[in-house]
């Protein structure tokens, strides 16, 4: 493109003055001056009327050239430009597939950054930090006595003789159905114990990734969420309000623990489409893939929750423990099901589930259950302690046990399965237990007749039966058959019948005024 250059020279002279069509002008003031004659007017110059000034009129004339009559390397510029913004339907039409390709890209991108945001801001509504509390997984429990130990104090266990490997409870899966007062804080004490995997769910569960936790392997189901209703019980905190319950877990427990294994779910499992992954994840959900869960807890607080999870456990053969806190908040129990060997919770149902009623028509507007954090405390912590005997293997394990808080009464029992139970399944798993009974080796039991010792002693103490035989015969009522080494301790003596005394009296043969008178003589 061609330019032209005006700057004024020395000695006022014009310069470089170029013009569009490509030719030069070089004039100065003083020239023209002396050619033109004396007196003479001002000659006009190209373009332009007389000027008083020459250099004046050239620096404007050259501005109008330049403004006016654009170059031809200018004009075909603008064409080309004008004919790139102006392109064919056909070029248009090639480019859609690209543009709709980008704004496809350009969506996804803003989605991944919508859910990175949300996750930050879940995670600083959770008190953030990174989980495990600053410290790195500990792949070997060790009883090393250290402050810096978390298992120290566990391990001890075994050193005192109360189990015989403590770190075998990091290859177990317990399954947790329902985060609320009892769940949540049977989650959190297993977690701290350094369970394998947990599996939590509040009884409707939604699918997230695996998390690490106390029992080596924690599965969680739950879908309600964190209100501040609940900040009566343990565990939740208020910040954590509008969470659901297995997301808020899931990050207080792995900050507590990161060696344990999570696994939770934010669905209802009464529900048809729901039902059969809960059974997957309980079949398939161990600490290996593929392989069951070692035990389901259930801490739900309804009747629909527990007759599902005992339908999918007895389906499957599945041995879980049911839990529970009464209405007035004063007292609760736990009892362990194994399907077949003891009774189910339809072998024994209460009311509410033998009489198919709807637990949705017994709620009252304004009226809830009563909540204590002791005794849901109290349930949760004899339920984790039923747990950690019947996984590794120490202590009673009961089948039964309830929690009086009125009277400090801790009642136990085992219950039989029913054989007329409602649930085909249960009928089931009880006739594979009694082939199960009936094909072990029967041992028989020898009765070693034991040998007395001390017939006599140094003393001469002789041991002597209080009653005698003829006390026995003449003792009211017959003797009871009692086992043997048994005897009565006392006899009620035989009631004697009142003998009449007869008073026999010698006749003297003297008169009765005769007696008489030897009376008065006397």
């Amino acid at each position: 493109m061609t330019r032209a250059l005006l700057r004024p020279g020395r000695r006022g002279k014009l310069k470089g003055l170029v013009f569009p069509g490509g030719g030069t002008m070089i004039a100065t003031h003083r020239k023209r001056r002396a050619e033109r004659p004396a007196g003479a007017a001002e000659t006009v110059s190209p373009g332009g009327a007389g000027r008083a000034s020459s250099g004046l009129w050239a620096r404007k004339a050259a501005a109008r050239c330049l403004l006016t009559y654009p170059s031809r390397a200018q004009q075909a510029n603008s064409v080309g430009r004008r004919r790139r913004r102006r392109p064919g339907l056909g070029a248009l039409a090639a480019g859609v597939p690209a543009m709709a390709e980008s704004v496809e890209r350009l969506q996804q991108r803003v989605e991944e950054l919508e859910r990175e945001l949300a996750q930050e801001r879940s995670r600083r509504a959770l008190g953030g930090g990174d989980g495990g509390g600053g410290r790195a997984r500990i792949e070997k429990m060790s009883p090393e006595v250290v402050d810096s130990n978390p298992y120290s104090r566990l391990m001890a266990l075994k050193r005192m003789g109360i189990v015989s490997d403590y770190e075998k409870i990091r290859t177990f899966a317990v399954a947790i159905v329902g985060v609320g007062g009892v769940g949540s804080v049977t989650a959190e004490m297993l977690t701290r114990c350094g369970i394998g995997k947990v599996k939590t769910s509040l009884f409707v569960y939604h699918l997230r990734n695996p998390i690490t936790s106390g029992v080596n392997q924690l599965l969680l189901f739950d879908y309600d969420k964190v209100e501040l209703a609940n900040m009566n019980r343990l565990f939740f905190q208020p910040h954590q309000a509008g969470l659901s319950k297995v997301q808020a877990a899931e990050h207080t427990l792995r900050n507590i623990n990161p060696d344990v294994l999570f696994e939770v779910h934010n669905y209802n499992i009464t529900t048809v489409e729901n039902f059969e992954h809960f059974m997957n994840r309980i079949s398939n959900g161990g600490l290996e893939e593929g392989k069951p869960v070692d035990l389901v807890l259930s801490c739900v607080d309804n009747f629909e929750a527990r007759m599902t999870i005992n339908t999918a456990c007895n389906e499957l053969g599945q041995t879980w423990m049911e839990s529970g806190v009464s209405e007035n908040a004063v007292s609760g129990h736990i009892q362990l099901i194994i399907p077949g060997e003891s009774a189910c919770f339809a072998c024994a149902p209460p009311l509410v589930v033998a009489a198919n009623i709807d637990e949705k028509t017994l709620k009252r507007e304004g009226v809830c259950a009563a909540s204590l954090p002791t005794t849901m405390g109290v349930v949760a912590g004899i339920l984790v302690q039923n747990v950690l005997k019947f996984l590794l293997n120490f202590g009673t394990v009961s089948f039964y046990l309830g929690y009086n808080a009125m009277q400090d009464f801790f009642p136990t029992m085992s219950m039989k399965p029913n054989p007329q139970c409602d649930d085909r399944n249960c009928r089931k798993q009880q006739e594979e237990y009694k082939k199960k009974v009936a094909a072990l080796p029967t041992q028989e039991v020898v009765q070693e007749e034991e040998e007395i010792i001390h017939d006599d002693n140094e003393w001469g103490i002789e041991l002597v039966s209080e009653v005698s035989e003829e006390e026995l015969k003449n003792s009211s009522g017959p003797i009871p058959d009692l086992p043997e080494g048994i005897t009565v301790a006392y006899t009620v003596p035989q009631k004697q019948e009142d003998s009449v005394c007869e008073v026999t009296v010698e006749d003297s043969g003297e008169s009765l005024e005769d007696l008489m008178a030897k009376m008065k003589n006397m």
